[in-house]
C-alpha cells in the first residue's frame, strides 16, 4: 500500500497524514506538584511503538522538552537511531525543566533561553536539525511573540532547525508567527467532538500545516473510558470531569459511534479519518505508547478520510447536541 502525504504548510516538508504524539512515552513528569504526563511508562514498549508505527507508515513524530522532563526526546533518539532520515521529527520549547528531578520548573521565551533549550533537544534527539519547532507556551504576549519569531528565524539561517510554529489556540497570535517565512504550522486542538473553524480558516488562508493535539481527547474517543473511570495519581487525566467536558465527550460520542466505525474502522480510526476530512492541512497526533495503539491509529491510514455524507450525517448530529 503506498502511503499518502501531506504536506507542512511552506515548508515543502512532506510527512505521513497521521504522526505520533510522543506526550505519553515521556512517563511521569510534575509541575507544582500535579502531573503533567501520563503516569509510568516502558521504555522498551515505547521504542516498539515507534518502530511498529514507522513500519505502518507513520513518518511524523512530535514531541517537547516538557514531555517527561526530557525523557520523551531520548526514547525519540534511541528508537529513531539509524533512521533519521526516514522521519521528520518535531519538538517544542518554552517550559524549562530539571530532567533528574522529572519537574517543569518555569517558562522562559528570551533569546538566549531559546538557543539553549534548541540546543538542549538537539542534543536529547541525537540530531543535528530540527524539522519542525514548536513554541509551547499558548498565551504568551503576541506583541512580545515577535521577538521569539526573530530568534527563531536565526535558528533556520544556523541550521539547527527548518521551520517553526505556535502551539496555540487563539487565531490572533498564529497571525504573528503566520507573517514569518519560515512558519509552517500551527499546533491546534481539534476533534470531531471540538471542532475549530477559527483556527481552520486561518491555517488554510495562511497555506500552514494544522497539527491536531487532543485528536482523539486524550483516550476518550476511543471509547476506551466511562464515567467511572480512574486514573493513577501521575497521570495528568486524573483531573478529568467526567461530570463536564469528558461527560458531554463521551456522551456525544454514542450519537456518533455508528458513522465512525462504519466501513470497518475502529473509534479511533474514524476519529482520526474525520479530522482528515475536515481539512487537507490536518496532520493529527494522537497519543501512542504501545504497539497496538500504533496499528491501531496507522489503520486510519488505510481506511482515508471519512466521505463527504459521513461528515455531513456527523455534523446533524452534533448539531442536535448544541455541539456545532
Amino acid at each position: 500500500m503506498t502511503i499518502p502525504t501531506r504536506t507542512l504548510g511552506r515548508s515543502g516538508i512532506s510527512v505521513s497524514p497521521i504522526g505520533f504524539g510522543c506526550w505519553a512515552i515521556g512517563g511521569p513528569a510534575f509541575r507544582d506538584g500535579n502531573p503533567i504526563g501520563w503516569g509510568k511508562v516502558d521504555d522498551n514498549e515505547s521504542v516498539a511503538a515507534i518502530e511498529a508505527a514507522l513500519d505502518a507508515g507513520i513518518t511524523f513524530f512530535d514531541t517537547a522538552n516538557v514531555y517527561g522532563a526530557g525523557h520523551s526526546e531520548r526514547v525519540l533518539a534511541r528508537a529513531l537511531a539509524g533512521k533519521r532520515d526516514r522521519v521528520v521529527i518535531a519538538t517544542k520549547f518554552g517550559n524549562l525543566i530539571d530532567e533528574g528531578a522529572q519537574q517543569a520548573v518555569g517558562r522562559d521565551a528570551s533569546p538566549a533561553s531559546i538557543r539553549a533549550q534548541c540546543d538542549e533537544s538537539l542534543a536529547r534527539l541525537d540530531t543535528d536539525v530540527i524539522d519542525l519547532y514548536q513554541f509551547h507556551i499558548g498565551d504568551y504576549d503576541p506583541e512580545q511573540a515577535e521577538d521569539v519569531v526573530a530568534t527563531l528565524e536565526e535558528l533556520v539561517q544556523l541550521g539547527k532547525i527548518r521551520s517553526f510554529g505556535w502551539s496555540t489556540d487563539d487565531p490572533r497570535r498564529a497571525a504573528v508567527f503566520a507573517r514569518s517565512e519560515h512558519c509552517a504550522a500551527i499546533q491546534l486542538h481539534a476533534n470531531v467532538i471540538d471542532d475549530n473553524p477559527e483556527m481552520v480558516k486561518l491555517i488554510e488562508s495562511e497555506n500552514l500545516a494544522g497539527i491536531n493535539r487532543g485528536p482523539l481527547a486524550m483516550g476518550a474517543l476511543t471509547g476506551k473510558f466511562n464515567r467511572d473511570t480512574k486514573f493513577a495519581d501521575d497521570d495528568v487525566r486524573r483531573r478529568f470531569d467526567f461530570a463536564g467536558k469528558e461527560g458531554r465527550t463521551l456522551d456525544a460520542l454514542e450519537h456518533i459511534r455508528d458513522v465512525l466505525t462504519s466501513g470497518g474502522r475502529t473509534l479511533a480510526q474514524g476519529a482520526l479519518g474525520w479530522l482528515l476530512a475536515r481539512s487537507e492541512a490536518f496532520v493529527p497526533i494522537p497519543g501512542i505508547r504501545t504497539v497496538a495503539q500504533a496499528q491501531d491509529n496507522a489503520g486510519a491510514l488505510r481506511h482515508g478520510p471519512l466521505s463527504a455524507e459521513q461528515m455531513a450525517e456527523i455534523d446533524t448530529a452534533l448539531t442536535s447536541l448544541s455541539l456545532r
